[in-house]
């Protein structure tokens, strides 16, 4: 079946068609907030000093909310603080006997740890409102121009609560295109912000080509090596590594069950997009602490770690490699795996059941 065909069935299926007209009114809904201010801010101040942070972790999180930050509109903090939850209750999971029971205990034991998610998104939010609506009180545009006019308690508490309620509502709202849209709503919210951004880039090279600064030999070029990195990274992310799993026969009264032949699939990139993430905010945070602290020491390190230099490049693939590592081992279990096998009869042909089969699942991990 060719793609076309299948994007067609899409509208003749009713409950597809139902999920994907409802998926892409939430995210229409969202693209509205992300264009509502918060109150108290002067947005042209803000828009000159946000001009400065390109390559910066506030440019970074910018990008992830679809531009919300740097308007500071009440989506500015993005799914950002759902995530960092999400992944601080993932590592609790390993050093906390009562997490690591209810991971243990399957959809009940889920749901409590969503729950406290939630709550995890709430108080993170809370914060990092309260870092920005303080820190924005001192800050200026370049120019001079004050991007808070009118500070104080009233400001800070209305910013708290504007900035924690948006992030609350993304948060439901990705639960709501998970549960009844095409799926994974937190990966489509951080989608449609950073194509949010498309249409402008498009707009700005083609001014860049009708003034000569970049030709049109270049422009397709370009074209040509994106498409061919969006195949590839789809190809990746679709490969699997399937281990043969054989489960033993055993006779229950006068029955047999087992004796079937399955495999465990395993994928290439097992961290998916975590690992750029926190290497790209490690490296980007001393580029905004920089903004702020005029000191030489301060200015070359921020230099040596500008996006493109030789010193940004090696840092950023090595932490990006050491994250793969780290995060997987987080997200996998070759232990739980190995023991749930053993416990059902499943076995990999040629490996003893057990801490061997951990091995060799941890051993095809790590290459």
């Amino acid at each position: 079946m060719s793609g076309a065909q299948s994007f067609g069935n899409i509208f003749r299926v009713p409950e597809l068609k139902k999920k994907v007209f409802f998926t892409l009114g939430m995210l229409v809904v969202y693209r509205i907030g992300a264009h509502i201010p918060t109150p108290g801010i002067n947005s042209a101040a803000l828009a000159e000093m946000f001009a400065r942070t390109q390559g910066t972790i506030l440019g970074f999180f910018d990008m992830f909310s679809g531009g919300a930050l740097s308007r500071l509109t009440i989506f500015a903090l993005g799914i950002m603080p759902y995530i960092s939850a999400s992944i601080i209750l993932q590592l609790m999971t390993m050093v906390s006997p009562y997490l690591a029971r209810l991971k243990k205990e399957g959809e009940q034991g889920q749901k409590k740890i969503t729950q406290y998610t939630r709550y995890g998104t709430i108080v993170l939010s809370m914060i990092q409102a309260s870092g920005i609506a303080v820190g924005l009180e001192v800050m200026k545009s370049p120019t001079g121009n004050p991007i808070v006019p009118m500070p104080g308690w009233s400001f800070r508490v209305m910013t708290v609560l504007t900035l924690t309620a948006g992030t609350a509502f993304l948060m439901w709202l990705g639960e709501q295109i998970t549960e009844r849209g095409i799926g994974n709503g937190i990966s489509l919210i951080i989608f449609s912000g950073i194509v949010a951004g498309t249409p402008a880039a498009i707009f700005q090279s083609m001014d860049l080509m009708g003034t000569g600064e970049i030709s049109v030999l270049v422009m397709l070029f370009l074209l040509v090596f994106m498409i061919a990195v969006v195949g590839m990274i789809v190809f990746t992310e679709g490969g699997q590594r399937r281990i043969p799993i054989q489960y033993a026969k055993r006779v229950v009264g006068r029955k047999m069950y087992g004796g079937q032949s399955t495999h465990l699939p395993l994928k290439v990139n097992t961290s998916g997009v975590i690992p750029p993430i926190f290497a790209s905010s490690i490296i980007m945070f001393p580029a905004t602490i920089a903004q702020f602290i005029t000191h030489p020491w301060m200015q070359s390190i921020s230099a040596m770690l500008t996006p493109g230099t030789i010193v940004y490049s090696l840092i950023f693939v090595g932490a990006i490699f050491f994250f793969c590592y780290f995060y997987t081992a987080v997200i996998f279990n070759p232990v739980d795996v190995a023991d749930n096998m053993k416990k059902y009869g499943g076995y990999v042909p040629g490996i003893r059941p057990g801490a061997k089969t951990s091995e060799y699942i941890d051993d095809i991990l790590s290459k």
